[in-house]
């Protein structure tokens, strides 16, 4: 695949010191009256997100706060790995996931307050993403749905569903279609997305990391993935198609003030006004060029040509709360490793 454009693509690693990006400095010195530093914590394909959303909300910050003098700092991996490493001690500010299991996590842990849902609108989701397939240019494999990827002949690449909120929604759109298309049939549900896993020849450590694989290694015949990382690939490089399966899964995007440590740097009132600042206009229309589906309906209504109507379940309904969703799907011995055995034994 000939390959263009300025995206980077390569996987992050959770080391702090490694991987957070200063995204926007004032050049205040450290120490200076008003200077504030923020680290924003996120899973992997949210990168390129927030380095455009950071300017947008220095400059609203300053507006009112002109002697402040702000850096925003990033980490970025899978989400799964990063509430580990807040848990484990990195200092974020601030969260933003793509699975509630994550920010639950930490509320357990007494880092996030057990209200987090109700800390900001829409139970703390700004904007949220749908689980879709990216395909190599002019869908030689024939791929239209799910049914799909269960068939032979088909090499798939996902992000690893022990580790990755990416790999979980894929796992359970799979496990979800499956369900909806066998009338709850539990027995022909796991048989089905057992097929599919069989097909799975890489299990990446992010959804970033899946697409390189992917895109600039050219492996794989199929990449599931979210809507938004599909179309910033298919824009920046081309020689890709996305296919928009019947019945999906959609992909929340939850944000928190990690407040355990907010309140002893005394940042918690600009970490809240920066979460908060994701539901302004100015946010849900970024988040609209980066293909995530906003909150807000109107603005989401008036980009309708970049978000197709589709038929969706959010997680929660259909497999009941996060905390019993990770232990009944992927805890140690659930039923992904048990059906992900099964799948590289039958290969």
């Amino acid at each position: 695949m000939v390959l263009a454009g300025a995206l980077t693509l390569s996987a992050c690693s959770n080391n702090a010191g490694n991987d957070a990006q200063n995204q926007a400095n004032t050049g205040a010195n450290a120490g200076t009256s008003g200077n504030v530093e923020l680290l924003n914590v996120s899973y992997d394909v949210a990168r390129d997100y927030y380095k455009d959303y950071n300017p947008l909300f220095i400059e609203h910050y300053k507006t009112v706060n002109p002697d402040a003098n702000i850096t925003i700092k990033q980490s970025h991996g899978g989400s799964s790995k990063q509430a580990l490493s807040v848990k484990n001690g990195l200092a974020a500010d601030v969260v933003t996931m793509n699975q509630g299991s994550d920010v639950e996590l930490l509320a357990d842990a007494q880092l996030v307050d057990s209200n987090w849902r109700s800390a900001f609108a829409n139970n703390a989701i700004p904007f949220t993403s749908t689980v879709v397939f990216l395909v190599r240019d002019g869908n030689p494999k024939g791929v239209k749905d799910w049914t799909d990827l269960a068939t032979q002949g088909k090499e798939i690449v996902i992000a690893n569903p022990k580790t990755t909120g990416n790999g979980r929604y894929a796992f359970l759109g799979a496990y979800g279609y499956a369900l909806h298309s066998f009338n709850n049939d539990e027995a022909k549900a796991q048989e089905f997305t057992k097929s599919l896993l069989k097909n799975v020849v890489v299990f990446e450590n992010g959804g970033r990391a899946a697409t390189t694989t992917f895109a600039q290694r050219g492996i794989g015949d199929v990449l599931i993935t979210f809507e938004n990382e599909a179309n910033v690939i298919k824009n920046k490089f081309g020689n890709v198609e996305i296919i928009y399966p019947s019945y999906t899964v959609n992909a929340e995007n939850p944000v928190a003030v990690v407040n355990a440590v907010s309140d002893k740097k005394g940042t918690t009132d600009i970490a809240k006004e920066y979460l908060n600042y994701l539901y302004s206009d100015a946010g849900q229309n970024l988040a609209v060029q980066y293909y995530l589906r906003p909150s807000n309906a109107e603005i989401l209504a008036a980009n309708r040509e970049k978000f197709p109507e589709m038929a969706t379940f959010f997680p929660n309904d259909v497999f009941g709360d996060w905390a019993s969703i990770m232990k009944t799907y992927f805890s140690e011995g659930g039923i992904y490793d048990k059906l992900a055995v099964e799948a590289t034994a039958n290969k």
